[in-house]
């Protein structure tokens, strides 16, 4: 048997980690499974004057929760325990999420999601802990790598379902979040919590019992977050701002970017394949691919001057995209111990989800200022291929050295 056939028998037979794969997905349905949903629930209420306004809202409301709570997340995930946060936020990732099958009016819904926002906080920061605390190296990026190669599909087959609930009632999407129960049961039947065994004589991390702590890396912590808030402001240029950008190159029927943007998003899992070809070498020269591909796409589309051009450079900028959540996870593992994991994850969580939420904000600023939606890509363009030279730059001032040794 080969070894890539072994790799992928091996990752099967791990229960912990398929259940940590899936559990890492249940944050994104919040934005994945809502923008079927937009306009059927504007015309829902109608009657409602703000509703253009409120929908919206709604639908970011979880990601300010999370960059807001994350950290203290994590506290609570270091303080008291991986396995008993995760599944009370699980738990209640189910209740909230699915309570607006229940209720019909527009700010209790908005309050419902900032609440589900408060459990996905401690869900992303747990499990990203989790998978620190199970597997070494190696292990960790197998699996940040496996991943990557679910996500699209979950994604896809989960639009599929948002668009079949919707057109039953108009608050159908919210039934996906019912998915949160049987994943809260694989939790309890397969997760543990972590012990540390001194000395470690195996590939399983595990915790301190009463190990005095050692100081809280607040310099790898501020690195770590201004990074990923960097990183996610130019992440989601495209994610929000992609159908505007394509409407400048005379594409204005949603059936037609549908069409265009199809093929270039598959192309996240070359993305994904390119983080475990460069998983052994220095996390500088990772950032700097991630960043360079994200500002080469950016920068062609903000230059691009027909629909066909624009799409080649999205497949580039996709490819990107499938690079950066296992890069940046990857990067934060390595910067703190156990005692710590749970909020240098934490603060991760909290840096990349206020970067999504204040990406359309410096997006719309450059619109503003160039007159253009192209000018704004350009410039992030610019932006992220300057900070790709910084980090290649580092990388060579420090030698092409591999990031960890590896064990079999």
């Amino acid at each position: 048997m080969n070894r890539v056939t072994q790799f992928f028998r091996d990752l099967t037979l791990r229960p912990q980690g398929m259940t940590l794969v899936i559990a890492a997905f249940l944050p994104i349905i919040a934005i994945v499974a809502m923008g079927p949903a937009v306009p059927s629930m504007i015309q829902h209420f109608a009657d409602d004057p703000e509703a253009r306004a409120k929908v919206p809202a709604m639908i970011g409301a979880p990601g300010l929760a999370m960059a807001l709570l994350a950290p203290f997340a994590g506290l609570l995930t270091d303080r008291f325990g991986r396995r008993p946060l995760l599944l009370i936020c699980t738990g209640l990732y189910g209740f909230f999420g699915a309570a607006p099958l229940f209720l019909n009016d527009l700010d209790h819904i908005y309050w419902s999601r900032l609440l589900l926002g408060v459990s996905e906080a401690g869900i992303l920061t747990v499990v990203n802990t989790l998978i620190g605390d199970y597997w070494d190296d190696k292990g960790r990026k197998n699996w940040l790598f496996l991943q990557g190669l679910v996500g699209p599909f979950l994604a896809g087959f989960v639009a599929l379902i948002v668009g079949y609930a919707t057109q039953v009632q108009w608050n159908g999407v919210f039934f996906v979040y019912l998915v949160a129960f049987p994943i809260w049961a694989a939790m309890f039947v397969w997760l543990f919590e972590p012990k540390r065994q001194e000395p470690a004589t195996d590939a399983t991390p595990s915790a301190p019992t009463a190990a005095a702590k050692s100081p809280f890396p607040w310099a790898s912590a501020v690195l770590i977050v201004t990074v990923t808030f960097f990183a996610s402001l130019l992440y989601y240029v495209f994610i929000i701002n992609g159908a505007l950008v394509f409407k400048e190159v005379g594409v204005t029927e949603p059936q037609r970017y549908a069409a265009l943007i199809f093929v270039p998003q598959l192309f996240i899992l070359a993305g994904a394949g390119i983080f475990r070809l460069l998983a052994n070498r220095s996390h500088a020269l990772q950032l700097g691919t991630f960043l360079g591909l994200l500002g080469l796409g950016l920068g062609g589309m903000g230059l691009a001057t027909s629909a066909t051009a624009m799409a080649a450079a999205l497949i580039v900028q996709q490819t990107a995209a499938g690079m950066a959540v296992p890069t940046l996870i990857a990067w934060t593992q390595t910067k703190f111990d156990f005692a710590h994991r749970g909020m240098g994850m934490g603060l991760w969580t909290a840096a990349f989800f206020l970067g999504q939420s204040q990406s359309p904000r410096l997006v719309h600023l450059i619109d503003t200022q160039t007159g253009s939606m192209q000018g704004a890509f350009t410039i992030a363009g610019a932006v992220g291929l300057a900070a790709a030279v910084v980090a290649l730059v580092l990388h060579l001032a420090r030698g092409s050295k591999p990031v960890l040794a590896e064990t079999a």
